[in-house]
């Protein structure tokens, strides 16, 4: 029981952490490198993440600079940025790009904030396919004679007790993002 309660614990953090990566590819008000980290650049034919041709920097809270590992690359990682939904404008100087990231208006705001909320959902319901899961293999088992009841009832308390734990870390990871994206 111990190892299906582990396994279940591993998935949990898994689904927390996917939801923790898509809140940092949202757009705040800030300037962050995790914007652009995702984006795909059609790199000499292939489909590449920007974090792996170039070094992403804010030096500033409204301004992001993609320093392209390759110089080359630069129209490539131009088009990306533009074509993606963040509605930025980048312009080069032949060494560096340089992004303006625009402030948020209130409508974008709300937007977004649906957004996090809808990504928040997802974590929490994978956390409770997982739980649904393991309550399940732990049936299975006591049906089986594996398990006594005690045993089953035992597990379920410590399977909800870590369903509720990663689910209130999502929701705080939530909150925390809408406080960032609300904020002026």
């Amino acid at each position: 029981m111990e190892e299906i309660i582990k396994e279940a614990e591993r998935k949990f953090k898994k689904a927390v952490e996917i939801t923790s990566q898509e809140f940092a590819s949202m757009r705040t008000g800030r300037a962050s490198p995790s914007l652009l980290e995702r984006l795909s650049v059609n790199y000499y034919g292939t489909p590449t993440p920007m974090n792996q041709i170039a070094n992403i920097t804010a030096p500033e809270p409204r301004l992001l600079i993609v320093h392209p590992y390759d110089k080359n690359s630069i129209p490539e990682i131009e088009k990306a940025i533009t074509r993606s939904d963040l509605g930025f404008v980048p312009s080069s100087d032949g060494e560096v790009i340089r992004v303006p990231v625009p402030p948020l208006t209130e409508e974008r705001r709300k937007e977004i904030s649906k957004i996090v909320k809808a990504r928040a959902e997802e974590g929490r319901v994978a956390i409770r396919n997982v739980r649904r899961d393991v309550i399940e293999k732990l049936r299975e088992e006591q049906k089986k004679g594996e398990r006594t009841k005690d045993d089953l009832h035992r597990g379920m308390e410590e399977v909800q007790k870590l369903t509720d734990k990663y689910i209130n870390e999502i929701d705080e990871m939530m909150k925390k993002k809408i406080d960032e994206i609300m904020e002026i």
